[in-house]
């Protein structure tokens, strides 16, 4: 299969949850689905909403047990989710950057080439310490 990128509509849900409470966010925007033999992705440019405005965020997930989120601009980050596996990963926000520690308890990937579902779950932490469980729930839709 050659990789083709489409026009797609992004509904996406992130659960944080730390101490037991949880705090959600809901995000529907445009963006850009492409798939080839070795993975899906999916691509948005942030917006205030988000608290990275000038950013773009793209998910690529290569199977059921790795994915990796990044965002260029000016906070960039790149996170490795790997399925019982922690990695140190670059954070970058408005106020600086950070090394985090990612353990993906779950990858859900739905999607096929007309997009579908996914879903993540997992930990981060810094310097060792508990910061917080995520989940991420997208929904991709051609337009």
């Amino acid at each position: 299969m050659k990789e083709n990128t489409r026009a797609v509509i992004i509904k996406m849900k992130s659960v944080q949850t730390v101490d037991g409470e949880s705090t959600e966010m809901e995000l529907i925007t445009e963006g850009s689905f492409s798939c080839s033999d070795r993975s899906y992705k999916v691509s948005y440019k942030d917006s205030e909403a988000t608290g990275f405005e000038d950013c773009t965020t793209s998910v690529e997930v290569m199977s059921d047990s790795f994915a990796t989120i990044n965002r260029d601009g000016d906070a960039p980050s790149s996170l490795v989710l790997e399925i019982n596996k922690k990695h140190h990963c670059h954070y970058g926000t408005p106020y600086g950057d950070m090394m985090v520690g990612i353990y993906a308890h779950k990858i859900k990937n739905e999607l096929a080439e007309d997009g579908g579902h996914l879903y993540m779950k997992y930990t981060i932490d810094v310097n060792s310490s508990y910061i917080s469980d995520n989940e991420i729930i997208m929904e991709i839709e051609k337009i």
